[in-house]
């Protein structure tokens, strides 16, 4: 197994951190570089001592220099940061995970265009559970295309800066999809006051963001005497980790291209 070089973005923060660790543990893995903003409390700091195992790698905030010793770098961070990254990455041919949730039509346009040139795997969500449950979606959404209403619920951390979240909003557009709808039309987040009967092709958005939850998912099948309920929770961020890692490896034999965690897991 050839071993990959990762330079981590944001990796002072609570996912750089768990993909620092990670990344150590990967036998096919190796830290090459850490990235944090500058003017960051972190930056000459070995990044290794975040996770308590120094490692000699000093997070920078040098992003061409990072580059310059990496094969892929994984991403987890801000739309406005990662289109920066997206930027080197072009300059740099490196492969890019993006994790980073909230682009505007404008960024998702950027980074399709870049994959033009170099490897991006782009999922709301890395990890292989999650990704699991979409098929499922998939699968529950055409047997249950008659008779029931469609909520998705979502819960995450107070600091979660974007609502819904991703994966709820892709949750959302495969469940369209397999009922031959378009999510922008029949969608709706959060409802008050007077709203009126609920329209059958409704799908409905929820957002709860409070202490330190991870991240859960249910979609909701609600029929005349019975609800399915297919859910997903994340006890730790070590799953996205890992997911990102197994993107990267699926990378390697790629010199360009847009995917998603069902490509990197062989589920199209």
């Amino acid at each position: 197994m050839n071993t990959i070089r990762y330079a981590i973005a944001g990796s002072a923060g609570r996912m750089g951190r768990t993909l620092i660790e990670a990344v150590q543990q990967d036998e096919g893995a190796t830290l090459a570089a850490a990235l944090e903003q500058s003017g960051s409390l972190f930056l000459g700091k070995d990044a290794g001592e975040l996770v308590g195992a120094p490692c000699g790698v000093h997070i920078s905030a040098d992003i061409d220099a990072a580059l310059a010793v990496s094969d892929c770098l994984i991403d987890f961070t801000r739309p406005e940061g990662t289109l920066q990254h997206l930027a080197a990455c072009l300059r740099h041919r490196v492969s890019l995970v993006i994790g980073t949730t909230g682009f505007s039509i404008e960024g998702k346009q950027a980074i399709e265009d870049a994959a033009r040139e170099i490897p991006v795997v782009f999922a709301p969500n890395m990890a292989v559970g999650v990704n699991a449950v979409f098929r499922l979606l998939d699968v529950a959404a055409r047997i249950l295309d008659q008779g029931y209403d469609v909520e998705v619920i979502e819960a995450h951390h107070r600091h979660k800066v974007d609502a819904p979240s991703g994966t709820a909003l892709h949750m959302g557009e495969i469940v369209a999809a397999a009922l031959d709808r378009d999510l922008s039309e029949c969608a709706v987040y959060g409802r008050e006051g007077h709203t009126g009967e609920r329209p059958g092709t409704q799908i409905g958005f929820s957002t709860i963001r409070g202490g330190d939850i991870i991240g859960d998912h249910t979609v909701l099948f609600a029929g005349t005497g019975e609800r399915i309920e297919i859910t997903h929770k994340s006890g730790g961020r070590m799953p996205y980790a890992l997911g990102a890692l197994r993107a990267g490896r699926f990378m390697s034999g790629h010199d360009h291209g847009l995917f998603d965690m069902q490509d990197v897991l062989g589920l199209k």
